[in-house]
């Protein structure tokens, strides 16, 4: 049988144009240039702006992702632009910030606590990149970068917030970031919230809920957003114990 081809069967294909698509990578470049800002101004020795800086990027970087995928604008480059960003606004920047607020005054000790913390970002971001289409949507795998960010942030933002002086806690911002830093890295499960539908209709008592913490957040955001991403810190701790008690009574009814 005699096979008929159209014309543009018969012409070569032509290749298809790499560009780079310019609304999603506008809120990363805005979450770059934060992160940059927090790192200047900790320089400067303007911390709470320093930590402001960071809680903004943590913003451009929660509406990067999204804008990519409502336009359907999500490609390999924004992806890895993405995580260079990361890199700097939440894993170098926090580090830098806590160094000059409060570990420069320990001396190799605090250098040392301040680079835990950017490895860890580091080795937390790779594991991310390499681990993202095998692992479990709704946890993720150690705490975010931009939450273990939050939390250094937010700790600044706070002592500021009562006039204490980083130089008077540099034992306790040590902790900090060394715990965070090390969680970044850990197995411990952290809920990502990614499941919750926010089309779907909500209880009364949820809006009511949203409604308070947007009041304190408006009238004290340094002491809200610090509780927040604290108690989302411990809460893969918790899920982890909560997880591990919970085989441990399957196993015993099981032998029952």
């Amino acid at each position: 049988m005699k096979q008929v081809y159209e014309e543009s069967d018969l012409l070569p294909a032509k290749p298809r144009r790499r560009g780079i698509y310019l609304l999603p990578n506008l809120f990363t470049t805005a979450a770059l240039f934060a992160g940059f800002y927090a790192i200047v101004q900790a320089m400067n020795g303007r911390f709470e702006r320093s930590a402001v800086a960071i809680f903004i990027a943590m913003v451009f970087d929660g509406l990067d992702g999204r804008v990519a995928r409502l336009t359907h604008t999500q490609s390999a480059f924004g992806a890895e632009y993405d995580s260079l960003s990361d890199m700097v606004s939440f894993g170098v920047a926090p580090a830098l910030v806590v160094y000059e607020w409060a570990l420069k005054g320990l001396g190799k000790l605090g250098w040392v606590a301040a680079f835990i913390y950017c490895a860890s970002a580091a080795l937390r971001l790779a594991r991310f990149n390499t681990q993202m289409d095998v692992v479990d949507k709704r946890y993720f795998q150690g705490l975010p970068s931009p939450a273990a960010a939050a939390l250094i942030a937010g700790l600044v933002w706070l002592m500021l917030d009562f006039e204490v002086q980083g130089r008077d806690i540099s034992m306790i911002a040590w902790v900090v970031t060394v715990f965070a830093g090390l969680t970044m890295i850990s197995n411990i499960p952290f809920y990502s919230f990614k499941d919750l539908n926010f089309r779907k209709s909500v209880p009364f008592i949820a809006l009511f809920f949203f409604l308070i913490v947007f009041v304190l957040l408006t009238s004290a955001p340094a002491k809200v957003l610090f509780a927040i991403f604290l108690l989302y810190s411990f809460s893969g701790y918790i899920l982890w114990f909560w997880r591990r008690r919970k085989g441990k009574d399957s196993g015993k009814e099981n032998e029952g």
